[in-house]
């Protein structure tokens, strides 16, 4: 019995999406609720099992389109086993024969688009066909490091010791490869990416954007970090990180400061009585923000916790709409890159977002001597339509406070 594969629902007001990749080929047996179909929202990747066990008898979309929720993806011969036979099989030997042809041709082909943009860069460098390499990512993607070691090889395989065997006479000599050749790849923006640039050129249009700095000395954390970890790591089974201390001592800001923690809806500012703190992590398509929320009502552990859960979810692309719906503030750290300044840019609707940076030994000045200090500078990005600008200084101050004597974060000042 034929069966079919519709795109499930994709959370709330998402009603469409576009094919990322097609994870199996005509033919292909596929077990009860294994994945089928990768699909690309404006957020996350959602990816369509088939409902029932059995063969891929025919596909009826492509890499690239868009379909709308309950569209048919695909048709499962429901019971069969193994390869499809006869008509079926030899189609599925021509798509997939088809299939890597046009992977070789351009790294603008629809195989290359779903490849991750470190990825399409080693490709490019290396000058390999990625059709030819074995990904050892999930569900067989390909990493950066397939591609170099397949370069690797492939150099190694040009200054092997042993002689190449001589071409047939009838073989016509390749071509003289082409020294200092320049490249371009044209590939076209996944759904996810062409989102994020909505949202913030719409953050750029419609907000009044400032930046205020500070810079923070790290030595009260870092100090009690080195002394607890090995207790919070056994007591709570997660790693103590930086990024605890910031949410906490966000909480303790927004509650002083609440215009930093609302945003503007028509002619009226929403406040917030609770602190969900969107945290910008980095994902194979672009920057996602999963929420922590009710942070100010949660611990150490639990915010580590979930900001290690979001890390893992989002590299593996199992986010869901629901893990990144709300938020009233954003913490982004783009110190985990090397980065020592920015201006980061808000999340919309939200009003602010705050921006963490590499950690330096600097020379500052204490109680009137010149000292070293693991120094950090951290930015607030506001909406100066809502936020004022002592309002902003002073909720970013309060957070310098609390990193530099962390006791304030334990007794509520």
């Amino acid at each position: 019995m034929a069966t079919e594969v519709k795109v499930p629902t994709l959370g709330e007001s998402v009603t469409e999406a576009s094919i990322g990749e097609l994870l199996k080929n005509v033919g292909d047996a596929v077990a009860v609720d294994e994945p089928i179909v990768s699909l690309e929202t404006d957020k996350v990747a959602v990816e369509a099992p088939s409902p029932v066990a059995g063969v891929i008898k025919e596909f009826k979309v492509a890499v690239g389109d868009t379909v709308e929720v309950g569209a048919v993806l695909a048709i499962v011969e429901e019971g069969a086993t193994g390869a499809a036979t006869g008509e079926e099989a030899g189609r599925a030997a021509q798509e997939r024969e088809e299939g890597k042809e046009e992977r070789a041709e351009s790294a603008s082909s629809d195989a290359s688009q779903t490849l991750s943009p470190a990825v399409r860069r080693a490709v490019l460098e290396h000058g390999v066909d990625p059709s030819t390499i074995k990904g050892t990512g999930k569900d067989g993607r390909l990493t950066k490091e397939d591609v170099i070691a397949a370069a690797q090889s492939k150099k190694d395989g040009a200054k092997g010791d042993s002689p190449a065997p001589a071409p047939a006479a009838s073989a016509p000599s390749p071509a003289p490869a082409a020294t200092g050749e320049r490249r371009e790849e044209r590939v076209k923006m996944t759904r996810m990416r062409q989102t994020i640039a909505k949202r913030l050129k719409g953050a750029q249009d419609n907000a009044a954007l400032l930046t205020t700095f500070n810079d923070v000395d790290m030595s009260a954390v870092m100090e009690a970090r080195a002394k607890y970890k090995d207790m919070f790591a056994k007591k709570h089974d997660i790693r103590l990180g930086f990024m605890g201390f910031f949410a906490k001592a966000a909480c303790l800001a927004l509650k002083d400061v609440p215009a930093v923690n609302a945003y503007i809806e028509g002619d009226e500012i929403v406040y917030h009585d609770y602190v969900d703190i969107s945290v910008a992590v980095s994902a194979p398509n672009g920057l996602v923000v999963p929420v922590i929320r009710d942070a100010q009502d949660k611990g150490f552990a639990r915010i580590e916790k979930d900001i290690a859960d979001f890390g893992k979810r989002a590299k593996e692309g199992t986010l869901t709409m629901e893990d990144m719906k709300g938020g009233t503030f954003t913490i982004s750290n783009g110190g985990v890159f090397g980065s020592l300044m920015s201006t980061p840019i808000i999340n919309p609707p939200q009003s602010a977002v705050l921006g963490l940076h590499r950690i330096e030994d600097r020379p500052v000045v204490v109680d009137g001597e010149i000292v070293i200090r693991p120094m950090m500078y951290i930015a607030l990005s506001y909406d100066h339509r809502l936020i004022d600008g002592r309002e902003a200084v002073t909720a970013l101050k309060i957070i310098k406070e609390a990193i530099e004597d962390p006791t304030r974060m334990l007794i509520d000042l």
